[in-house]
């Protein structure tokens, strides 16, 4: 039960991680985390905002070579 949540709070941190990603992306503006004062959360966050990144450069990547999408 415990673990089933937990790895639904991480699916849902990661889903949020990718947006913000895509809003860098697509706008250039990404959240501000030089900041935060403390260099562990800061580390940490900048962690968890390049995770996202990953994910949505693996999603584009898919896309791209993908028959199920076409550039408009």
């Amino acid at each position: 039960m415990v673990l089933g949540r937990l790895v639904h709070y991480a699916f849902d941190a990661l889903a949020i991680s990718t947006v913000l990603a895509g809003v860098k992306k697509t706008t250039g503006y990404a959240p501000a985390t030089d900041q935060i004062p403390d260099s562990s959360i800061k580390s940490i966050t900048d962690t968890y905002l390049s995770a996202g990144e990953t994910v949505f450069g693996i999603i584009a990547g898919s896309s791209v070579n993908s028959q199920y999408f076409k550039k408009t």
